[in-house]
């Protein structure tokens, strides 16, 4: 048991200070993320707009996905700081390379359309995936 919490105490600095600046960075992301895109999902989402909450929910998770992989192989706080970075501006260049591809993206978020939503959603979250695999593979 000894063992355990030697182990505890040595490794939880390591854990809260990487766990702590992972979540700063997706808040900050998800922060970027709303006050950059053309319309302000959480706003909508306020207002019961169901398109809104799909695609900020993408949004959270096509963060939130990368960032847990570099997470998952930092070795120091840069890391996660840098790499927080970049995962942040791929992502919203996925959501400005979907605004191109659906027709009058905005608009129809703000008319509540669910099927631009929803590939929206899914566009989010396969870059999200491709920008986690890389990631990883970088450590």
């Amino acid at each position: 048991m000894e063992l355990v919490l030697d182990t505890l105490l040595a490794g939880f600095p390591y854990f809260i200070s990487h766990f702590g600046l992972t979540l700063i960075m997706l808040g900050v992301g998800v922060f970027i993320y709303e006050k950059i895109t053309p319309y302000h999902e959480l706003e909508l989402v306020r207002e019961g707009n169901v398109a809104a909450s799909i695609s900020l929910a993408a949004a959270i998770l096509g963060l939130a996905i990368p960032l847990a992989a570099c997470l998952e192989g930092s070795v120091s706080l840069w890391d996660i700081f840098i790499w927080g970075w970049v995962i942040l501006i791929i992502q919203i260049l996925a959501f400005y390379f979907a605004n191109l591809v659906i027709d009058n993206l905005k608009e129809r978020i703000k008319r509540d359309e669910i099927g631009p939503a929803i590939l929206l959603f899914a566009g989010k979250i396969s870059i999200a995936l491709i920008n986690a695999a890389a990631i990883s593979d970088k450590f």
